[in-house]
């Protein structure tokens, strides 16, 4: 039997909860399909629906994104049509819900672009009314009143409203009349209702079926067998204490927790009043979730509660005395939600290479976070962990950019492994991390960069051409062409001639090769300026200073200024008798036009007339007396002296010093015989001269003697002078300002008499501050050392007399 009303009322509460659902559904665009259809199948075109240019979706990469591990169940053409990606089971995924709705986002990117897409899954009557047993057994007792009810399990259709189970009938039989009751909770079920009394005597056991129809088409239906045992008398059903119970059960929860405990009572003793608990309308989920004790009523979990795969579970338990009356109870248990799913990190777009002249503030990836877990547990926070050059700012829903902050350098920084962080805001807080590698992209932002701020290079003269001088180096941080490095020189001159006369450089290696053979005492030292290249675009550049200097070889032979021998003219030394040993008698002078050690000088004695009574200083070329002078040596002493220099191979030159030992020019005839018969006057003039100076040193010498003696000296300083050489006899390209050679100008000397030239001058001891050099260097003497040795001589310091 049918209950006529259960049509009209289903019908109205379905049109109610549409009317009420029209909000919720709402979205940016909204489809409905049902449920089943094949894969390919076209819901709609949603690029024209929300007004998009379709040709443009491929490029701005239209794709559907779905929240967590969902299937994907629809997706995009390139038609901007929505279609079926796989088969949709309105069942599978809502259940009993009177709405199932889809929900999603097409996504579209250049610039990002979100748009809501609702799709609600009609229901099709595909699944038919089924029961949870086979039999049902109901004992009554034959005392049962006329028109007593026995509740039936309640049959289980997994489609929804009109589809669902909207009737039962009962077979014919001579007892029982079906009843369809509602439920507190609105749930409809069926009882018997007895309208012939049982005699147990007559008929103990009867079997009848029940169905249960849908209202789909086509209609789909389900039997049951119910099996009635008539039992003696048992007038009182367990009663539960309370119609509905509501249990709240954290997700993840241990095996074996209890979630509710169902009490029902019956008021009869014995067997009558014996309850015991069983499952009525369940769920095939739930029934592998929960156990039921039948004894103690007493609801258990025995799987894994997951939140996230179902929110809240539904079932009908029923309580059943000894004799088989019954009476049932809803339990709802909520699963609450613990934060056991960490936030997962997706990335939808990124740029790789970042060209490194990107402005701040640039777009160069978009990403996405999902949490599966639901309220705060679904709150999330994304973050860069390092100082990096990046950040991430929130756009639509959980999407996020990736933008530059600042200038990037490839040069300084090649490459960024960003490390991004996601965090929820459950208690506790879960988190996840995704590295994400950018590599900066080369621009040609660098000028090549020379090793060395300036470079010398030092070349021997008389090199052969083609001699490779130095070689320079410039480095560019930039990648490929950008910090391939070129070199050359840069146009110049170099003594008024082309700097490519003299100079040639290897554009690759950046070696620089000498082109000519150079000249020390022609010229030194030149610069160049080298520049160096890449091969960017456009091309940047930097030059550098060369510093070329040539050194010297030994090959200048020393030249002796001191004595000078000019024909037939000679330069004759006098020494008093009353010299001393260790007097300084003369002083030869040489000059060597190479530099350094091959122009340090050394003097030797290779020949004299009495070796023992003259010797000369390795180093200064001073001449002076081994021993004091006796009247047996010879007035006229010869000395050969070889200057050397010190270079490889060594070279030399000789010269010849006369010199006579005397105390008067006038014991000297070969004055008078080497003198021009022309020049008579000018010689008496001489002689006079010498005379009048012979007669004043040596007043003088006494004078000297007289003061050293006092002050316990030796007299050795008497003859303690230098010859002065006359300017003449420097060459112009003596000078020697550098102090590489081996004439210094600030080194004087004054001697004591010169004869040979009857216009030269002769000088007395003159005071002066560089002296004679000692063993390495140059004796220095102060002129208070001569002020105090002769006191107030000053006026008498030089006197120069023409010959």
């Amino acid at each position: 039997m049918v209950n006529k009303g259960f049509g009209f009322r289903g019908l109205f509460r379905s049109v109610f909860l549409f009317i009420l659902a029209s909000d919720y559904i709402r979205g940016d665009v909204n489809y409905s399909i049902v449920e089943e259809q094949k894969p390919g199948f076209v819901v709609g075109n949603i690029g024209k629906d929300l007004g998009l240019d379709v040709k443009r979706l491929s490029s701005r990469k239209a794709r559907i994104d779905s929240e967590g591990s969902r299937k994907r169940y629809c997706d995009i053409n390139t038609n901007g049509e929505l279609v079926v990606a796989e088969r949709i089971d309105r069942e599978e995924l809502c259940g009993d819900k009177i709405l199932c709705i889809l929900r999603f986002e097409l996504v579209l990117e250049g610039p990002l672009e979100m748009h809501h897409v609702s799709l609600e899954i009609k229901d099709i009557n595909d699944n038919a009314p089924t029961f949870s047993k086979d039999l049902v057994k109901l004992e009554i007792s034959e005392s049962a009143d006329k028109g007593a009810r026995f509740p039936i399990i309640a049959a289980n259709d997994a489609d929804i409203k009109e589809n669902g189970v909207q009737g039962y009938t009962l077979q014919i039989n001579d007892h029982f009349d079906l009843k369809i009751s509602t439920n507190q909770d609105g749930g409809k079920y069926a009882e018997l209702v007895l309208y012939k009394e049982l005699d147990r005597e007559e008929q103990g056991e009867m079997t009848f079926a029940l169905t249960a129809q849908d209202g789909g088409t086509p209609q789909r239906s389900g039997s049951i067998a119910i099996h009635v045992i008539v039992l003696d008398s048992n007038d009182n059903a367990p009663l539960f204490s309370q119609a509905v119970y509501r249990a709240s059960l954290p997700e993840n929860s241990a095996l074996d927790t209890i979630v509710a405990e169902v009490i029902a009572t019956d008021a009869d003793e014995g067997l009558n009043g014996e309850v015991s608990y069983e499952f009525g309308r369940i769920s095939d989920l739930a029934a592998k979730l929960f156990h039921l004790n039948q004894k103690t009523g007493a609801l258990k979990v025995q799987g894994s509660i997951d939140f996230e795969e179902e929110t809240t579970y539904e079932m009908r338990i029923e309580a059943k005395d000894g004799y088989g009356l019954t009476s049932n109870a809803k339990v709802i248990i909520d699963v609450i939600d613990v934060n056991d799913n960490a936030p997962l990190i997706y990335v939808k777009s990124l740029t790789n290479p970042v060209p490194e002249n990107l402005s701040p503030g640039t777009e160069v990836g978009i990403i996405n976070v999902q949490d599966r877990d639901s309220e705060m547990n679904k709150q999330v926070r994304c973050s860069i962990q390092q100082r990096v050059p990046f950040k991430l700012i929130p756009s639509i829903k959980n999407y996020y950019t990736l933008v530059t902050t600042e200038q990037l350098d490839r040069e300084l920084v090649p490459e960024y492994n960003i490390t991004v962080t996601v965090m929820d805001e459950g208690s506790p807080p879960l988190s996840s991390s995704k590295n994400i590698h950018l590599i900066v992209g080369d621009i040609n932002d660098n000028p090549p960069v020379f090793v060395e701020q300036s470079y010398h290079a030092y070349v021997v003269e008389d090199n052969t051409p083609g001699h490779a001088l130095c070689s320079v180096a410039a480095q560019d941080p930039d990648w490929r062409q950008n910090g391939t490095v070129i070199y050359s020189l840069l146009p110049g001159e170099v003594n008024g001639s082309p700097v490519s006369s003299y100079l040639s450089m290897n554009g690759d290696t950046g070696v620089i090769h000498a082109v000519r053979s150079f000249d020390y005492e022609q010229f030194r030292s030149f610069k160049v300026q080298v520049m160096a290249r890449d091969n960017g675009s456009p091309p940047l550049s930097s030059n550098v200073t060369v510093s070329v200097f040539i050194t010297d070889v030994n090959d200048n032979t020393p030249q002796i200024l001191y004595p000078v021998i000019d024909g037939n003219v000679f330069m004759t030394e006098l020494v008093p008798r009353s010299a001393q040993g260790g007097s300084l008698v003369s002083k030869v002078i040489a000059v060597d036009r190479d530099s350094g050690q091959n122009a340090w000088l050394s003097f030797h004695i290779i020949k004299s007339t009495d070796p023992g009574l003259f010797s000369i200083d390795l180093h200064s070329g001073e001449v002076r007396t081994q021993r004091d002078i006796s009247d047996a040596d010879n007035m006229k002493q010869n000395i050969v002296v070889s200057v050397k220099d010190n270079g490889q191979p060594t070279l030399s030159a000789t010269c010849t010093m006369y010199l006579i030992i005397s105390d008067n020019l006038a014991e000297v005839p070969e004055l008078t015989d080497r003198s021009h018969e022309s020049n008579s006057t000018l010689t008496s003039y001489l002689i006079i001269a010498l005379v009048s100076v012979s007669t004043f040193f040596l007043t003088f010498i006494i004078i000297i003697v007289g003061l050293r003696f006092c002050r316990r000296r030796k007299p050795r300083l008497l003859f303690d002078g230098a010859v002065a050489i006359p300017s003449s006899y420097l060459p112009p390209n003596y000078a020697d300002v550098d102090a590489t050679g081996t004439l210094r100008s600030a080194y004087n000397y004054d001697g004591y008499m010169t004869t040979g030239s009857r216009t030269s001058d002769f000088k007395f001891l003159s005071s002066y501050n560089d002296n004679t050099l000692p063993a390495d260097q140059t004796l220095r003497k102060s002129s208070a050392d001569f002020d105090s040795a002769f006191q107030n001589t000053d006026g008498l310091s030089e006197v120069g007399l023409p010959l």
